[in-house]
């Protein structure tokens, strides 16, 4: 019989507990999935322990921001996100979700953001996914979001306009369905082109049909670039109508014409948030990642192409370089090269620190996993905000950038015990060196773990240590309670 107090012990580290509070000295006790104890130690056993002398010592980093809904399926290591401190996240982001849909052959853009490969569409209903995951369980944990793009395949048969009101009840009835089945709320992707034709009122009958579950609205606007205030107000407004929060996704203002203007788009939703629950997240960078668009191939925009069905011979290669090779217009030349997907170099620098400074700014990595050549964010959003962004450039302290990462996204997405370091709480555990955590993909060599980052542990079980994985998968589907979302306005 076991009668230990403590399966594992973290001793002589320095505890930031996410709450945004000082850091402290501390050792770290954990029995089963739970923290058992954190202070001074020193007589507690335990079956193993971790010397954490000259750590930082913190709660998982929960990803905001992902479309990994596959990937915890078919790499259910979740390497690139646990190798960073990852120990849970929100996928079915922009619109885009595994479920409810079955597609028998390769899914068509922008479903294809979630790899190419034919298969990974079919599951009818959202339980089916969250079943599927609970047989072949991933490394880490995961929350779910239906997509509304997901929801127009299941139940239109073109975009190219809005839904008719029939079409309306059906998508209606699928969000219902799946907020039953254990989605936490709806998202939207609506600047792709499978939704851009959507009319206002489709999209505002679809939100509310998250509120009678306690549901939220995660949305990728209609625009981010000249009209970005007025896709904010629409995304802000449909939050007030229906009572649903309201989580802005990857905020941005993309394109030289716009630079600045995150000045004015902060102060809207600071206004938002005196009488409605608005939150945001964004990633630490200043190009942005999605499918290749030709019309974004305008002067002045650096494109690099990611992958692409027609000429993966291009991968990797920047835009206007293969336009002059086929001596034709960047835009002819992204048309010839679709499908596929893209880096846009658009965004202002002092646009992404503002955003990155704003105090209910969490951190999504909005990475692409299936990409043949990702976004470096993939593999080191959250290094980058504790290395380059905290340590180096002081934008925000230690602790302020893990309560971003911690018990901020746990309120909003309402996590119970997730997001802190506290007796009772799930060991979601990340232990990094302050001195050299930091992000080491680049544009060119995106695919690369993170430096710095000792051991990851997710729900009392160690999956990284020592940069290699332990291959662990203790991962386990959430739910969304409303009761502990700390969400509310002001």
């Amino acid at each position: 019989m076991d009668n230990k107090p403590a399966d594992l012990i973290i001793r002589n580290g320095t505890v930031i507990d996410g709450t945004g509070a000082a850091r402290n000295a501390s050792d770290v006790a954990i029995k089963d999935d739970r923290i058992v104890a954190v202070g001074r130690l020193g007589s507690m056993k335990a079956g193993r322990e971790i010397d954490a002398t000259g750590r930082i010592v913190t709660p998982g980093f929960i990803d905001a921001h992902t479309h990994d809904d596959r990937a915890l399926l078919s790499m259910p290591d979740m390497t690139p996100k646990v190798s960073q401190g990852v120990t849970s996240l929100v996928a079915g982001n922009c619109g885009v979700s595994l479920a409810p849909l079955v597609i028998a052959g390769r899914p068509p853009p922008p479903l294809d953001l979630l790899g190419p490969d034919p298969g990974w569409f079919r599951f009818p209903r959202f339980r089916d996914f969250r079943q599927a995951l609970g047989e072949e369980p991933p490394a880490l944990n995961c929350a779910l979001l239906v997509g509304h793009i997901t929801l127009r395949h299941r139940a239109m048969d073109r975009f190219d306009r809005p839904a008719t009101l029939d079409e309306i009840d059906v998508m209606r009835a699928l969000v219902e369905q799946s907020m039953g089945d254990g989605a936490i709320g709806f998202s939207t992707g609506l600047d792709y082109p499978d939704a851009v034709a959507s009319s206002r009122e489709e999209v505002r009958h679809l939100v509310a049909a998250v509120k009678p579950f306690g549901g939220l609205y995660c949305s990728h606007t209609r625009n981010y670039f000249e009209a970005v205030e007025e896709a904010l107000d629409e995304a802000l407004e449909l939050g007030e109508e229906t009572g649903v929060p309201v989580v802005i996704s990857h905020h941005q203002v993309s394109g030289l014409a716009n630079f600045g203007k995150s000045r004015r788009t902060l102060a809207r939703i600071e206004r938002a948030r005196a009488s409605h629950a608005v939150g945001l997240d964004a990633y630490p960078y200043n190009a942005s990642s999605k499918t290749l668009d030709p019309g974004r191939a305008k002067p002045g925009v650096r494109i690099m192409v990611t992958w692409s069905i027609s000429h993966p011979e291009h991968v990797g290669r920047e835009l206007a370089d293969i336009a002059a090779e086929w001596n034709c217009t960047p835009v002819e030349a992204a048309e010839r090269l679709l499908p596929a997907g893209a880096i846009y170099f658009q965004l202002d620098e002092e646009d992404v620190r503002r955003i990155l400074a704003y105090p209910h700014t969490m951190i999504g990595s909005d990475g692409l996993p299936h990409d043949v050549h990702p976004h470096p964010r993939l593999w080191g959003a959250f290094p980058r905000v504790l290395g380059h962004y905290a340590r180096e450039v002081g934008l925000m302290t230690l602790e302020e950038a893990v309560r971003r990462m911690t018990s901020l996204p746990a309120a909003w997405f309402g996590l119970p015990d997730r997001g802190v370091l506290r007796p009772g709480a799930y060991a979601d555990i990340v232990v990094f060196d302050p001195e050299t955590v930091a992000d080491r993909g680049t544009f060119i060599k995106p695919a690369q773990p993170a430096a710095g980052i000792d051991t990851v542990i997710v729900n009392g079980r160690p999956v990284w240590s020592q940069g290699a994985h332990t291959g662990a998968r203790p991962g386990r589907v959430l739910r969304r309670d409303p009761s502990v979302a700390n969400i509310k306005a002001g």
